[in-house]
């Protein structure tokens, strides 16, 4: 399984308003593509005062192939969306990860 990870930094006048509708809109409108599995929104504890929030938002999908047919049929629309609703207040980068492990029991 792969997890398609979007980090954005948000800019704190906009911070609250983007969350929910992050959480209202897009993040539904992502998953109604039928790609992922699951989602999940964290924020980051501890980093430096830059005037925005740092979120990380996971998407889970079954494999490399899927995450490439969704890149190519539907993020373009979802991501200008974002663009023009949030012109010039955050930055974003997007990084793949590979689950290699999950719920892992402790050694003992």
């Amino acid at each position: 399984m792969i997890i398609y990870n979007v980090t954005i930094n948000i800019d704190n006048s906009v911070a609250e308003e983007w969350l929910d509708w992050m959480k209202s809109t897009h993040i539904p409108e992502v998953m109604a593509t039928g790609y992922f599995l699951n989602n999940q929104i964290a924020r980051l504890l501890h980093e430096e005062d830059n005037g925005g929030t740092t979120y990380a938002v996971q998407y889970t999908c079954r494999n490399l192939e899927d995450l490439e047919e969704y890149q190519r049929d539907h993020a373009p629309g979802l991501q200008a969306k974002v663009l023009n609703r949030y012109p010039e207040k955050f930055v974003a980068f997007r990084s793949l990860l590979e689950i290699v492990g999950q719920d892992v029991e402790k050694d003992q």
